[in-house]
Order: C-alpha cells, then sequence, then structure tokens
C-alpha cells in the first residue's frame, strides 16, 4: 500500500512539475518572438542586418520606436516595380511618421543602377541569402514576391501582404496602426 502511496505522489508531483514547466514557457501573442521562425501578425518583428546600396549597414534596431514598411522586391519582379511609385508616394506622404525600406534581392550593382533611374529616395537595402532569410523571417514561408510587412512603432508586426500592394488597402493598413 505504501509503495502505491509513494508512486501515486511521484505521478502528481510529476503532472505538477509539466503543467508548470508548459506554463513558465508558453508565448503570448502580444510581442512574443515566433517560435515557428516565421513571424506572424502580433509577434515582436525579426531583427535583420543589411547593407544598403551604398554601403551602409543598417539593423532592424535602427528604427526602433517607428513604424516601419518593409516592401522585399527584386529588380527582375515585374509587380515589384509597378509598386514602387506607390511606395515613394506613401513615404513622402508620411515623412518621420512612417519608415519606408525596399529589401531586394538581388546583387548590389543590379539593385544601385537600377534605383539610380528612378525617383526613390526611402532606403534599399540589398541581398541574396541573407535577404531570403530575413523574408521567411518576416512570414514569406514560399518566398514569393513582392512582400509587404507592416510593423508598428513598438515593433509588433501588424500585417503581411503577398503581392502587388493595392493603394486603398495599403493606405488603410498604415492608418490602423497611427
Amino acid at each position: 500500500m505504501r509503495n502505491v502511496l509513494t508512486l501515486l505522489l511521484a505521478s502528481i508531483a510529476g503532472l505538477a512539475i509539466g503543467i508548470g514547466a508548459a506554463w513558465l514557457t508558453r508565448s503570448s501573442n502580444t510581442g512574443s518572438q515566433p517560435s515557428s521562425g516565421f513571424a506572424e501578425v502580433g509577434d515582436y518583428r525579426p531583427d535583420f542586418q543589411h547593407a544598403g546600396i551604398y554601403g551602409k549597414l543598417w539593423r532592424a534596431s535602427d528604427f526602433d520606436g517607428q513604424p516601419l514598411l518593409l516592401n522585399f522586391w527584386a529588380t527582375w519582379c515585374a509587380p515589384c516595380v509597378r509598386e514602387m511609385p506607390l511606395l515613394q508616394e506613401i513615404s513622402d506622404e508620411h515623412g518621420d511618421s512612417l519608415q519606408v525600406i525596399g529589401v531586394a534581392i538581388d546583387e548590389p550593382g543590379v539593385v544601385r543602377g537600377f534605383i539610380e533611374g528612378l525617383d526613390i529616395d526611402y532606403p534599399i537595402l540589398i541581398g541574396t541569402t541573407d535577404v531570403r532569410a530575413t523574408l521567411q523571417a518576416y512570414g514569406n514561408h514560399g518566398g514569393m514576391l513582392p512582400y509587404t510587412a507592416l510593423v508598428d512603432a513598438g515593433g509588433i508586426l501588424r500585417w503581411q501582404h503577398l503581392g502587388e500592394l493595392k493603394p486603398d488597402e495599403l493606405r488603410r493598413q498604415i492608418e490602423a496602426i497611427r
């Protein structure tokens, strides 16, 4: 009888420890780090570090405290190129209250020459494998383009969009985080 009681108490203690560990390691949906490696709306924005087209190194933390619109694109992606004037317009409209960032998956020389032919003055970051990793970290599992992510001033991912941007939808999402 004593062995049964000891076994029962040990089982209850083990169950309590397991439940306690699960409770302590649970994730919340209000700013947690993504556990899957892919951020979802409500997660804290993933970190990144990429070079700009003129060599400056940019980090996600450079934009702490301000809303951020990240647009992943490539020179060979027609919808990406079509939405660039809209992104410049959004950048001009919002000034310092929203930072627009273009993140190109391409070679630096190609992107630099391409951008110089356009009237784009928001920061353009460049990379290949490293940018693909960031693209996936921001929730784009398949790596397709164009892809846009909107982060609020607190660093929380608020919107993810795969495909060409629609002006009204983009403006509505930006207004929602103001």
